[in-house]
């Protein structure tokens, strides 16, 4: 086994919950105006000040909590391959990195949703 190959592994899947608790925090506090450069820009969350504030209260809030989330499960995961070869360690590295990422999609379903129960369709 190569510990050094496992311990990247560990660390780029690592990457994705650290980002989402990271902007996550960044995003309760969110940018003052709506702006097409930094922030949850979608239709929706741009229709209005009000629309912009209540995506990134929202997004902020799910990243924050499910990046919490995904860094003991990570660990968890990884540690099911430690002593396994290169390869098998690599291939169940970037299934970890696929699910991270579907949870981070979703964040993104989940607050549309919401935007479009609180504001209404036509955004």
């Amino acid at each position: 086994m190569e510990t050094g190959f496992w311990i990247f592994m560990l660390v780029m899947d690592f990457l994705l919950p650290l980002i989402m608790v990271v902007f996550g925090k960044l995003f309760q506090h969110c940018p003052e105006e709506i702006n097409s450069v930094f922030g949850y820009r979608t239709r929706r969350s741009m229709a209005s000040q009000e629309a912009w504030n209540f995506a990134h209260h929202a997004c902020g809030k799910l990243w924050f909590r499910w990046g919490l989330v995904l860094l003991p499960v990570t660990v968890g995961l990884m540690l099911l391959v430690w002593g396994r070869d290169t390869g098998t360690v690599g291939l169940f590295g970037a299934v970890v990195m696929v699910v991270q990422l579907a949870v981070l999609l979703l964040s993104v379903a989940v607050v549309e949703n919401a935007l479009k129960r609180t504001f209404g369709e036509e955004r």
